[in-house]
This record gives structure tokens, C-alpha cells and sequence, in this order.
């Protein structure tokens, strides 16, 4: 307790208001490695993927008066970007690295705004996981079915030996074709017909289902 602090109780005591008000101060100053340090980073995310912006705005402020470091909460929010708003909103993962690289040229206290602007942009953008599961889910399929040979037609053949042995042989430049679109497998044998990525049906992620919709009505003519 500062001296001024233990002069407001009578003959310089320590009141009970004033122990009230240091524990309140020592709340906010979470240990970085602690407990509460992951309770309020994992408050903050949920709340921007739960697309409620001022529950988001106050878990940040809290990171932000107990000392938090500003870099750390950034880098979370362009992960979260990516995993929790993906194509459903493109310019997310822009706003989110953008929002880095200006706090690096502000710094703080004004870097605070900068914070403030790209956690209310994720926080009510349209929300989609789909990429990062379809990643996992290809992660998945390689450790399970292994290294698949590539399939002769899509790969390089700089030599030519490589295109005796069939290499590259049969391959069609998709930009040679109307539209920029040819029907062509490009998963190994095993896997045809194989689908990772599966688009919600909302925010842009709502157009890129219509774009696949139209590619699959090529296919089938």
C-alpha cells in the first residue's frame, strides 16, 4: 500500500476499503502463466466467435489494464480470423494482420483503438470454420492413408525421360478451356471423390457454394 493510501485510515490504519480496493487492483493484474491469464484469452475468443462485440470489447480491455501484452492478443485475433471467420468474410485475416502491422507503427496507448476497431469487425463478421476443418481433416487422410502416389498427368516432367514414363501426359491447362474450368482429377487414385471442404451457406462462403454448384454442373455435362 502506497503511504497515501495508509494515511485515509484513521492514524494511518489500513481500512477496510482500502483493502477492498487494493484486491480489486491486484485482480486485474492477472499472472501471465496463471490460471486467470487463460480464463480471460479464452472469455475473449468465445465472445468474438460468439459474435457479441462488447462482451469481446470488455475481455479485451481487461487484457488490456492488467498489462497484457498487446502482440499476444493480436496474434490471437488474426488466428482467430482465420479459424472462426475464414471465407466466410475474406477481408477478416486482412483486417486482423493489418491491425498488427499499424499497432507495430502506433504502439500503445493509441494502438488500443487499432485493437478496438479489429475486435468489433470479427466479432460481428459472419462466422465459418470451415477451412480449418477441412485442413485437419485432410491432415487426417495423409496420416492415415500415407504418401499416394501423384497422379502421372499432374506431375512436372522437365526431362525427357520423365515424359517417356508418362509424365505430365494428358494433362489439360484448365485456362486453355471456356470459363477457366476443365474436368480433371487432380486427387490420387484412392482418394477420388474425396471431400475436405465443405462451405457454410452463409456470408461469402455463400457464394463460393454457388461457384462449386455451377463447377459440379460442368462436370456432370
Amino acid at each position: 500500500f502506497t503511504s497515501t493510501q495508509r494515511g485515509e485510515g484513521q492514524g494511518g490504519g489500513i481500512t477496510l476499503g482500502i483493502m477492498q480496493e487494493a484486491l480489486q487492483q491486484k485482480a486485474l493484474l492477472y499472472d501471465k502463466g496463471g490460471e486467470e491469464h487463460y480464463n480471460v484469452i479464452s472469455a475473449f475468443i468465445k465472445s468474438v466467435r460468439g459474435s457479441d462485440p462488447d462482451a469481446a470489447l470488455y475481455w479485451l480491455a481487461r487484457m488490456l489494464e492488467a498489462g497484457e501484452d498487446p502482440l499476444f492478443i493480436l496474434r490471437r485475433i488474426i488466428i482467430l480470423a482465420s479459424e472462426d471467420i475464414g471465407n466466410a468474410d475474406p477481408r477478416a485475416l486482412q483486417m486482423a494482420v493489418s491491425s498488427l502491422q499499424a499497432f507495430q507503427m502506433v504502439g500503445m496507448p493509441e494502438g488500443r483503438i487499432i485493437l478496438g476497431q479489429a475486435v468489433t469487425y470479427l466479432a460481428t463478421a459472419p462466422k465459418s470454420n470451415a477451412s480449418y476443418l477441412g485442413t485437419d481433416a485432410a491432415l487426417a487422410e495423409v496420416r492415415k492413408s500415407g504418401a499416394l502416389e501423384v497422379p502421372l498427368h499432374i506431375r512436372n516432367a522437365p526431362t525427357s525421360l520423365m515424359k517417356e514414363m508418362g509424365y505430365h501426359a494428358g494433362y489439360q491447362y484448365a485456362h486453355d478451356f471456356e470459363g477457366g474450368y476443365v474436368q480433371q482429377e487432380y486427387l490420387p487414385e484412392k482418394l477420388q471423390g474425396k471431400k475436405f471442404y465443405a462451405p457454410k451457406g452463409h456470408g461469402y462462403e455463400k457464394n463460393i457454394l454457388e461457384r462449386m454448384a455451377w463447377l459440379k454442373g460442368l462436370k456432370k455435362r
